[in-house]
């Protein structure tokens, strides 16, 4: 894999349903321009204190995995078993599932909107809604598409992400273009102080650092780049940098163009505001110009979600049937399994609690891992480190503070989410107490799996490519 396409997974991981959906949940609260572009700003520079530090970890540890194989290394195997299996079960699941439903939505909304209509299948009585089909039919392409191998997955995702910022620099240039704007400052002023000491700014960020999440998507297929010491933390700080600005920039087009009350509430806030940019037949062709774009978040998630899963399977003898890989390369079994959590929250779930209870597992799983990067430094202070954290420690110190800012609101505010993302992983520590531990205690995680083989899987997926 090439950096370039690397930074475009990581772009096309983080922006996905939380940009065009966020919005709507936080409006309602925090009315103030300022506050709202303070919420995205506090969210890029924690996403980029973490991708810093994700950077030097995937440098001084190439190996594929993420999560899984940082923190088994540095901490412990066990709990290094409880960030795989949360990214392998619900860790990537429920995000493709969030943008799947979401594009369901927006869908339904731009290109048939007032429909009602469920289908029923013959013969089984089962009721599916037209929003619910268009995002399976978008997890299953995706899923083919991935298990077609690499180079497939490559040219797909490439072009994919390219058409999603090509259209939301449409949207950015075309909202600043507008003569008459809402009357929102994007400066301090009065009252702005009260609304951010309230609790709501801290669970906004919730869904501020959900729309965030994907930037340390190139630290999962670490072993399928050409030179991951070099490219991995080129793609994390280039991909999210990139991200932040397009993020401010779209919220203020947002805020700039819709008045707050018509964004409150909305999953569908890309759309509302369209049709305030274009018109109601333009906004309506934004809502599609966004479900293409979803579909590359989609891409982006189904592809490197099963690389933690294959991770695993060749750690772990209990799951080493998830490391079998078709004849292209994928792995196959981790991409079905995969494939049938999503089918299962899309028919099941409510968007905005499984959008709090993902966010508080996976914001737990990242602070995690950067502090394995401060506990590495201690321990191990003479491993090579290709990249080095710069302004450390401050830069691991903000990201775990803002971090436990959010996840002390959330525990505290949204008590069943929490605790549902606390039974995930207490499920993670049953089945790590069931399995052969031998492999995973001895060897150290992902050891197995790292440099010398990494490089020899280098080679070959090279010359395939």
């Amino acid at each position: 894999m090439t950096l370039f396409t690397a930074i475009c997974l990581v772009v096309a991981n983080m922006v996905g349903t939380g940009v065009f959906t966020s919005l709507g949940f936080q409006v309602g609260d925090l009315p103030s321009g300022f506050v709202i572009l303070l919420l995205w700003a506090l969210g890029g520079v924690c996403a980029l204190c973490g991708a810093l530090c994700y950077a030097e970890l995937a440098a001084a540890l190439p190996c594929s995995g993420g999560e899984y194989h940082f923190i088994g290394r540095s901490l412990h195997p066990a709990l290094g078993f409880l960030a795989g299996w949360l990214s392998a079960t619900v860790g990537f699941s429920v995000p493709i599932a969030l943008a799947a439903m979401a594009l369901g939505e927006y869908a339904s909304n731009s290109l048939w909107p007032g429909s009602g209509a469920v289908w029923t299948l013959p013969g089984v009585g089962f009721a599916i809604a037209p929003h619910q089909a268009v995002a399976l039919g978008a997890v299953a392409l995706a899923t083919f598409v991935h298990s077609r191998g690499v180079a497939a997955g490559s040219r797909f995702q490439n072009i994919a992400t390219l058409v999603k910022l090509a259209l939301i620099l449409i949207v950015i240039i075309a909202g600043f273009a507008m003569a008459n704007a809402q009357q929102v400052g994007f400066l301090p002023g009065p009252g702005d102080g009260e609304l951010i000491a309230k609790p709501a700014f801290a669970v906004s960020l919730v869904y501020v650092m959900y729309s965030y999440s994907g930037w340390n998507a190139a630290t999962y297929i670490t072993g399928e780049l050409r030179c991951p010491a070099r490219d991995v933390p080129i793609a994390l700080l280039c991909g999210t940098a990139i991200v932040t600005v397009v993020y401010l920039a779209l919220n203020a087009v947002f805020l700039r163009s819709t008045p707050m009350s018509a964004l409150e509430g909305h999953t569908d806030v890309g759309l509302v505001a369209g049709t305030y940019i274009f018109g109601e037949t333009g906004g309506r062709i934004v809502g599609g110009c966004i479900c293409l774009g979803l579909i590359a978040s989609i891409s982006a998630m189904t592809w490197v979600g099963p690389r933690v899963a294959a991770a695993m399977g060749e750690d772990l003898k209990a799951l080493a049937w998830l490391s079998k890989t078709s004849a292209a390369g994928a792995p196959g079994n981790a991409l079905l399994v995969q494939f049938c959590i999503v089918v299962a929250l899309l028919l099941t779930s409510v968007f905005s609690r499984v959008l709090v209870y993902i966010q508080f597992a996976l914001t737990l799983s990242a602070a995690l891992a950067v502090a394995g990067l401060i506990v590495l430094r201690v321990r191990q202070p003479d491993l090579p480190r290709p990249f080095r954290v710069p302004l450390y420690p401050a830069t691991p110190l903000v990201f775990l503070a803002i971090s436990g800012w959010m996840l002390w609101h959330i525990a505290r505010d949204k008590p069943v989410e929490s605790l549902a993302g606390l039974a995930t992983i207490a499920g993670g520590m049953v089945l790590y107490g069931l399995s052969p531990k031998k492999q995973v205690e001895e060897i150290g995680i992902g050891e197995a799996s790292s440099a010398p083989m990494a490089e020899d899987h280098q080679i070959e997926r090279r010359n395939d490519v």
